[in-house]
């Protein structure tokens, strides 16, 4: 890969954290979670929650203007906005990625919103880079959205204890056509639609009705607890595991030779798991407990945190990861640096 070959990279990310945090006791005290158990097992220490101006895509615009700030351009320049943030949002049946191009002032683009619940930074990444490769006319693109479920969690329901990390925030992040850093290897999906059921929000949706005034439908719930933990058990770390490996097969790499990867916040053995299973040194991946979950805004936040940290450098091959209910496992690779540097410093360590 040479710098004249198409490619697309990136240039800057952005982030917006709220100031208010829910703290590990908090949760151990509306739970009854022991509060060692939250903090060790659950790998919580505190996460941010939303303030009365949090809105969701309100939290992505800010993260946004961030993000273009950092970059230096004309928002004018951006060609395409795609909003990955939650399909919660300020109004039901609302185009987000459409307010959120007016609100930073990318006034030429066009813009859509993605999906793909806490997977859809990975399609964003995927989308992104196929517009920008067939399309002459998308040269800017912004990713962009905002996050806040935790508005969902009932601390009651032990059904939905593995939520409990579930924060608020918002992230962007601008990528060019052939700008020569930052290429984006490409991204790799895997969904299992047995479990396409297993997990939802009933109120509101066409089966429960509109106006249906049972407040314990207006909150995330397990449906099949037995079913989703015994499927998850058997298939979700061969699924992570798998989807990282063939993206890092797209650039000719193995998962051994990720430099940092880029993954959501889960209970603390898991996460040590797997990054154990794919060969990564453990400080070349940020544990999120001071943040929690903040669903597809997991992978940007790590990597601007890692950015901003030096565990990012030149050379370096990153690898977004992430899983979505439904179920969907996803990864994006991006070699870090100048085009060629990554794949060079490779060959050159054997």
């Amino acid at each position: 890969m040479t710098t004249t070959q198409p490619h697309v990279g990136v240039v800057s990310t952005g982030i917006y954290i709220p100031d208010r945090y829910m703290t590990a006791e908090e949760i151990a005290d509306r739970s009854g979670v022991p509060l060692d158990v939250v903090k060790q097992k659950m790998g919580i220490l505190r996460k941010p929650i939303p303030g009365p101006d949090d809105g969701t895509a309100a939290m992505g615009i800010r993260a946004a203007q961030q993000c273009i700030e950092r970059a230096g351009i004309d928002p004018a320049a951006i060609d395409l906005v795609i909003y990955i943030g939650e399909e919660y949002k300020e109004y039901q049946l609302w185009t987000a990625g459409i307010k959120t191009a007016h609100a930073v002032g990318a006034h030429n683009a066009w813009a859509f919103d993605a999906q793909l619940r806490c997977g859809t930074w990975v399609l964003g990444m995927k989308l992104a880079q196929a517009l920008m490769l067939s399309d002459d006319r998308v040269n800017t693109l912004l990713l962009a959205g905002g996050y806040r479920n935790v508005d969902y969690i009932n601390y009651a329901n032990p059904r939905v204890s593995f939520m409990y990390n579930l924060g608020a925030g918002g992230g962007a992040m601008l990528l060019r056509k052939n700008y020569g850093r930052n290429r984006v290897v490409g991204s790799e999906i895997i969904v299992d639609g047995s479990l396409s059921e297993t997990v939802g929000v009933r109120g509101g949706g066409t089966l429960a009705g509109l106006h249906n005034h049972d407040d314990s439908l207006y909150q995330l719930d397990v449906f099949d607890v037995e079913y989703m933990k015994t499927r998850l058990n058997a298939v979700s770390t061969q699924r992570w595991v798998e989807v990282v490996s063939r993206v890092c097969a797209q650039g000719g790499y193995r998962t051994q030779d990720i430099d940092y990867l880029a993954i959501l916040h889960m209970k603390r053995s898991a996460h040590q798991a797997l990054i154990e299973q794919l060969g990564i040194p453990v400080d070349r991946a940020i544990y999120l407990e001071e943040y929690g979950h903040i669903g597809q805004i997991d992978q940007i936040l790590s990597i601007h945190l890692a950015l901003e940290r030096g565990l990012i450098r030149d050379g370096d091959l990153v690898v977004g990861v992430s899983a979505g209910v439904g179920y969907a496992w996803g990864a994006t690779a991006i070699e870090w640096g100048p085009v060629g540097a990554t794949r060079a410093r490779k060959q050159a360590a054997g």
